[in-house]
C-alpha cells in the first residue's frame, strides 16, 4: 500500500497536510508513480507552474511532516510571499550522527549543486544561493543527537547537506550520510512544527507534528545505544 498524506486542517483558501515518508510532492524528471499533486487533486490549486499547482514548499520525498498547500492562485501568491519574508517558522526533528560541540548554533552555508554528484547540494558548489539553518540540541545521545532546526531560508536538501558540512550527517541518510543506522530505511528528519499567517483571516496557525512510528523506533534505539552490523559503519 501507497503511503498516503493525512489532512491536518483545511479550509477555502488553504490547507495544512501531513505528509508520508517514500511520497515524491510534485513530478520531476525520472520519478515515476504517484505524487502529492496527484493524491491531493482538486485540494490543490494556485501557482505559475502546472506541474505543481498549489506547492508553497516542498519535502523530500523520504522527509516526513507538515506542509503548508495553496487552494487558489490569491492563496498561493500570499502564503510564498510569507515564506520571501522568511514569516513561515519551519521546525525539522532529526537525528544527527556524533554531538555538535555547542548546545545550539547556526549553520550559514551558501548551498549549491555539488560539482562532482549534481543530486547533491555542497556549500560553494555551483550557483551557490544563501542558506541558513538554527539548530537547538534537544537530547545527546551515546553516539547521536537529536536537534531540532529551524529553517531562516529553504534551499534543496538544505537540513540534511548543512550538517554534513559540519561533519554530522543526518543518521540514515543515504546521500549524505550512512544509510540504515538505528534500522532506519531514510534520513531521519521531519517536519514536526510549522507556524504562519492565516493569508485572509490574519490569524496565527501554528501545528505540531510527532514522530512517525519508523522514526520512533530509531530514536529508542539511538538512546539504547544498540550496535549493529549496520551501525558500525
Amino acid at each position: 500500500m501507497r503511503p498516503a498524506p493525512r489532512i491536518v486542517h483545511a479550509d477555502e483558501w488553504l490547507a495544512v497536510i501531513q505528509k508520508p515518508a517514500g511520497l515524491v510532492v510534485h513530478a520531476a524528471p525520472g520519478h515515476r508513480g504517484p505524487t502529492l499533486v496527484d493524491v491531493l487533486g482538486e485540494l490543490l490549486g494556485g501557482g505559475g507552474d502546472p506541474e505543481r499547482p498549489g506547492i508553497v514548499h516542498r519535502l523530500d520525498k523520504d522527509t516526513s511532516g507538515l506542509m503548508i498547500v495553496a487552494r487558489g492562485d490569491e492563496a498561493h501568491r500570499r502564503l510564498a510571499a510569507q515564506i520571501k519574508r522568511r514569516e513561515v517558522e519551519r521546525g525539522y526533528l532529526a537525528l544527527v550522527e556524533g554531538q555538535p560541540r555547542s548546545r545550539t548554533g547556526t549553520i550559514d552555508a551558501p548551498l549549491g549543486r555539488d560539482f562532482r554528484r549534481p543530486a547533491r547540494r555542497a556549500v560553494g558548489g555551483r550557483a551557490p544561493r544563501e542558506a541558513r539553518t538554527h539548530f537547538r540540541v534537544i537530547e545527546r545521545l551515546p553516539g547521536d543527537a537529536l536537534v531540532e532546526a529551524r529553517l531562516e531560508t529553504g534551499r534543496t536538501h538544505q537540513v540534511r547537506a548543512h550538517f554534513a558540512a559540519i561533519g554530522h550527517p543526518l543518521a540514515g541518510d543515504p546521500r549524505y550520510g550512512h544509510a540504515g543506522r538505528h534500522g532506519l530505511a531514510r534520513q531521519f528528519l521531519h517536519s514536526a512544527r510549522l507556524g504562519f499567517t492565516h493569508p485572509f483571516t490574519g490569524a496565527r496557525l501554528s501545528f505540531e507534528s510527532e514522530l512517525p512510528a519508523d522514526l520512533a523506533a530509531a530514536l529508542e534505539r539511538a538512546r539504547a545505544g544498540v550496535d549493529t552490523a549496520r551501525d558500525r559503519l
